[in-house]
């Protein structure tokens, strides 16, 4: 499959803006602002749409799905505080955007989609562009404990509680962010694994998020 990708002095003028938008909207984290200021966002939208690449909106990209607005990528990955070589459970691929910034920050990411025409795209188009995670194709709510435990999990869709068995996939020390509420509305929530049956939990912002969809969620 080929595809078109053109970035140009246009497209990088339009992520430095981008960055700077982020900076005044409350996102301090170098690391994740330089992330940001790296990924070409447009890759991720069908060349009709470039011109909406870069505000700060959701946009959708099929399968009822959307690419999460860039405040919420910066939010949502300035909390995990990714380190080199963390190895990041991802739920909810999509379009695969907030994949690539997690692996700028040096993640070793495993990532599962339900959607299939959205998984289908994401295993060409992220190699094609450098990014090599590890894909998976299945139910994100049940997340993927072959692989576990993880030291960071991040769900990318609105779930209407934490799931249990996401929770024994988190390594103690681990941190899990997660949006939890209703269909409409949620809530981002942090959980930090202090022990075994021990969590610290945070409910900070609220925000909208497509729902997660599965045996342990919607």
């Amino acid at each position: 499959m080929a595809y078109k990708f053109i970035d140009n002095y246009r497209e990088q003028g339009a992520r430095k803006q981008l960055v700077e938008l982020l900076k005044r909207r409350g996102i301090e984290d170098k690391n994740v602002l330089e992330a940001i200021g790296k990924v070409p966002r447009h890759y991720f939208f069908d060349e009709t749409f470039w011109n909406q690449a870069y505000k700060d909106i959701a946009f959708p990209i099929g399968d009822g799905q959307t690419i999460s607005q860039p405040y919420t990528v910066a939010y949502q990955t300035e909390l995990l505080h990714i380190k080199p070589d963390d190895k990041v459970l991802e739920i909810g691929t999509g379009s695969g955007y907030q994949t690539c910034i997690l692996m700028e920050l040096g993640a070793d990411v495993y990532t599962i989609e339900r959607q299939q025409n959205l998984y289908d795209r994401t295993v060409q188009v992220l190699p094609y562009l450098g990014y090599k995670p590890n894909f998976f194709l299945g139910d994100g709510s049940k997340g993927i404990p072959q692989y576990g435990p993880y030291d960071k999990i991040l769900v990318t869709a609105g779930a209407p509680f934490v799931p249990e068995v996401m929770l024994k996939q988190l390594r103690i020390g681990g941190v899990m962010v997660i949006p939890v509420g209703s269909e409409k509305e949620q809530k981002m929530v942090t959980i930090l694994r202090v022990g075994e049956q021990e969590y610290e939990r945070i409910e900070l912002d609220t925000f909208r998020f497509v729902p997660l969809v599965g045996d342990q969620a919607w």
